[in-house]
């Protein structure tokens, strides 16, 4: 009996220690330039969320870059199971290159797939010395002007068009944008290919008169560098959406659909939302917008769709090869 019992015991405790560990997972998400800070402390937190939830380990690797180029690279065959970027167009990209999302990509998620927002603002040097207040003084003599390249760079993107969407809101028409726009790039010295780049030729390298980035980036700079510029609100500017989306066909065949999923459900929690304002992008879960009202400055604000009627359209019109954009920086 008792011999009996040691080998019930001894056959339990072999299947005991052959049981598998608690399942791990490694997920990639390609996001764009400035977001590299937000997500290093959201990872932390998602992973934390994770493990409490399911037992399992996730790790969360980060591919950070000019936006477009980063969505570029996944339809190359970069493995990122989810895509953070900071407009629509590039997430279409991935589904008119191998359809590796669906079409319909921004309904599965709450507010077009978009968990937090921004705007194009201005960073100048302390004291404001070049007195600039708004766009027309982007477009003056001897004012240079420092923005990442829209070709590559959807922070160059928004700015571009930020500036177009500004001379049609005072009531200019599509050809004194044209040529307004034109101007304000004959001030841009050089065309980083993303928005962090351009922040190192403003910051270090000490290159130019304004900076024109993300009110996340710029209160950023300001919290590090705090004693060396000054923040500029313009009259206008555009509301930068920054989208998100699984890439399905590489998490249906990585097998880790589950947790990309999570992962980014998880960006509308309360903790995610106030990771995300933390780190000064505009939540959109409205009880904790409420929260933080204070530390957004109320502006005037269009849409791509508004005055754009869309980022495909957008795209096509000015920024895919031969566009306004390659007519008017070639002229420079």
């Amino acid at each position: 009996m008792l011999k009996r019992l040691l080998l019930i015991l001894f056959a339990a405790s072999l299947a005991a220690g052959a049981a598998p560990a608690a399942a791990e997972a490694t997920i990639l998400n390609a996001s764009y330039d400035v977001a590299r800070e937000l997500y290093k402390d959201y990872n932390a937190a998602f992973v934390e969320y994770w493990k409490k939830q399911t037992g399992e380990t996730v790790t969360v690797k980060q591919s950070h870059g000019g936006s477009s180029k980063q969505a570029r690279a996944v339809a190359d065959g970069l493995e990122a199971d989810v895509v953070t970027m900071n407009q629509a167009n590039d997430i279409d990209l991935l589904h008119q290159r191998g359809q590796l999302v669906p079409a319909e990509w921004q309904k599965r998620l709450p507010n077009n797939s978009v968990p937090y927002t921004s705007t194009s603002v201005f960073l100048v040097r302390k004291g404001n010395p070049k007195n600039i207040r708004d766009w027309d003084d982007l477009v003056k003599p001897g004012v240079q002007v420092i923005v990442p390249n829209p070709k590559t760079s959807g922070n160059g993107r928004y700015t571009y068009l930020a500036a177009w969407g500004y001379v049609l809101k005072k009531g200019g028409t599509e050809e004194q944008a044209r040529d307004f726009v034109a101007r304000l790039f004959a001030n841009v010295p050089i065309l980083d290919t993303g928005g962090r780049g351009a922040t190192a030729t403003f910051t270090q390298r000490n290159i130019g008169d304004v900076l024109i980035t993300f009110e996340n980036e710029v209160f950023l700079i300001k919290k590090e560098l705090g004693e060396d510029f000054d923040i500029v609100y313009p009259s206008w500017s555009i509301a930068a959406e920054n989208p998100v989306s699984v890439v399905d066909k590489v998490v249906d065949r990585r097998g880790t659909r589950k947790v990309a999923e999570a992962y980014l459900q998880y960006l509308y929690s309360p903790e995610g939302q106030n990771i995300a304002a933390k780190h000064y992008y505009r939540p959109v879960v409205e009880s904790v917008a409420k929260q933080y009202a204070h530390q957004f400055k109320p502006i005037k604000l269009f849409t791509v769709d508004e005055l754009f009627g869309g980022w495909q359209q957008a795209q096509k019109k000015h920024f895919d090869d031969g566009g306004v954009f390659d007519q008017i920086y070639q002229k420079k």
